[in-house]
Formats: structure tokens, sequence, C-alpha cells
């Protein structure tokens, strides 16, 4: 299987790829992103470019993948809906589409978030706009699409991109599951993998079917 990642400078972005590069299955790794990612292995490729509003140039490259793990996001924190609907809806979108004018038998997994508003009518911003991601993504003519909604998130071992606060969770993560809607970085990232090889009933993967299919 060959996959393409983005986000990999972030927690969830670089934790699904540490998953795939530990994971039999996957042969190798096309990363696209804004900034290098330092690390040497066989398994990866990767292409930078200026944004992801300029991956024209790069299309063909993106030929023979099996699916795209769409780790790249931002935090609502402090934005307007005009700023976060233009990086997480019309961002996201662009890239879909110019991966379907050149693959259009993969399969596309979008990194949503637990309480992501379906309806895109919620009283909360974000979850409005990743609805509406979601939606739209849904109906793109991939091979198969699927709406990943993690919760809290343990980091996997040897992850660079942490802020304080996960350092925190991954202290506390053995008490906090048990608490809160939980799962690993490395749960998460197998389910991605598993989704693309065996498939999955629902599009929408909420924390008890990413668990589910992990363990699949």
């Amino acid at each position: 299987m060959k996959v393409i990642i983005t986000g990999v400078t972030g927690l969830v972005g670089e934790g699904v790829l540490m998953t795939c590069l530990q994971h039999p299955e996957i042969e190798e790794v096309l990363i696209v992103g804004r900034k290098h990612y330092e690390i040497d292995h066989p398994k990866i490729k990767e292409i930078l470019v200026p944004g992801f509003f300029d991956i024209g140039g790069i299309a063909e490259q993106m030929k023979g993948y099996n699916a795209c793990f769409f780790c790249a996001g931002i935090s609502s924190a402090g934005m307007s809906e005009a700023d976060y609907y233009h990086i997480t809806y019309e961002l996201t979108m662009h890239f879909a589409k110019t991966l379907l004018m050149v693959n259009p038998g993969a399969t596309f997994c979008f990194i949503s978030g637990a309480h992501t508003d379906s309806t895109e009518k919620g009283r909360f911003m974000w979850a409005r706009v990743k609805g509406k991601t979601e939606n739209a993504l849904a109906r793109l003519p991939f091979k198969q699409t699927y709406m990943f909604r993690p919760g809290l998130m343990k980091p996997t071992a040897g992850q660079r991109n942490i802020r304080g606060y996960y350092k925190a969770i991954a202290f506390l993560y053995p008490l906090l599951k048990y608490i809160f809607p939980a799962i690993t970085l490395q749960e998460l990232g197998l389910s991605m993998v598993n989704a693309v090889a065996k498939g999955y009933p629902k599009h929408i993967l909420e924390i008890a079917d990413i668990k589910k299919l992990a363990a699949s």
C-alpha cells in the first residue's frame, strides 16, 4: 500500500506517519507539506509546496497512491469564522479535488474532530465548518471517503511535535482514558490503514469505531 500524508509536522500527522512507517502493509509514504520533516527512512518520499493552494504542479506526482491521510489542520482558537473556513474547508477541498483529478481510485481519510456538527447549523463555529467539510468530502467520487473524529489523543513514543499540554496528557493517559473519550495516535493510524485495506461500513468514525477498526 502506498499512502500520502499531510500535516506530519503536527501532532496527529506525525503520529499517523510513525504508525505507517512501522506497518508491514505500507510500502511507501509520500509526505506533502510546507516544511521539511527531518527523517531518514527508506519508505519516505517528500514533496515541499508553498501551500496547499499551490499543488497543481505536483499533481502528477500524486498518481498511483492508494490513499491520502489528510492530517493537516489548525485550531479554531482566536480565529474568525472566515479565516477558519478558508483553511479548514477551502484548503482541504482544493487539495482533495486536485488529488481526485489524478487519482480517482484513492481512498481519502480526513482528520475531523469529536462533536463535529454534520447539520452545519450548530452553535459552535468550528463544528459547523468541520461538518461542512466532512459533508463535501463525502460527495466527492473517491473510491472511499472516511471522516475520523478523534477526541483526546495520546502521542506515540518518539514523537517530536508535541505541545506542552500533550506531554501532560501522555503522562496522565492511563487515568484520563477512564474519564474522557480517548485513543492513542497509534490506534488512529492503525484504523486509517485498516479502513483503506479492509473497508468499514460507516464513513464517519467516532472514537468507538476508531478503536474497533484499529483492532481488526
